[in-house]
């Protein structure tokens, strides 16, 4: 019997949010990986309207609960690359994925698009596996 659903714990990353049509960054919640020894970033593209804008994917680390003194996560510490990340002006109804094998707390992820003059639809979400105490019971967090 394969088991994912018992597994893994999902998280808010980015809500969905009306379409956005200047350079405003998406930024994540922070997630707490204290609970978990794998964490990665999910995001959905929805329509992406300008077909030059680009983006920019960090990934932040730190020990306090609200990321002050935060640093960018050396590459050592990511699974793929930001750069690799990214959404493209091309990832329309795509995702894209990145993970975090660091030794800090707490992460969070900035999504940043440049030169867009068209509507982004960007939504996100946070995946925990090798869950050190269980799932919560409910299908909803």
């Amino acid at each position: 019997m394969k088991d994912l659903h018992n597994s893994i714990l999902v998280g808010r990353g980015l809500s969905p949010v009306a379409a956005t049509t200047d350079n405003t960054a998406y930024v994540s919640q922070i997630l707490d990986t204290a609970n978990a020894a794998a964490n990665e970033f999910i995001w959905l593209a929805g329509s992406i309207a300008d077909a030059d804008v680009t983006f920019t994917l960090l990934m932040e680390e730190s020990d306090a609960a609200n990321l002050s003194g935060s640093n960018a996560v050396a590459d050592a510490d990511l699974l793929g690359t930001e750069a690799g990340g990214a959404p493209l002006f091309g990832s329309d109804d795509k995702t894209g994925k990145i993970g975090y094998i660091g030794s800090k707390r707490y992460i969070r992820v900035t999504i940043t698009p440049a030169a867009n003059s068209g509507n982004i639809f960007l939504a996100g979400v946070w995946l925990q596996s090798g869950l050190r105490t269980g799932p919560k019971s409910t299908q909803i967090n």
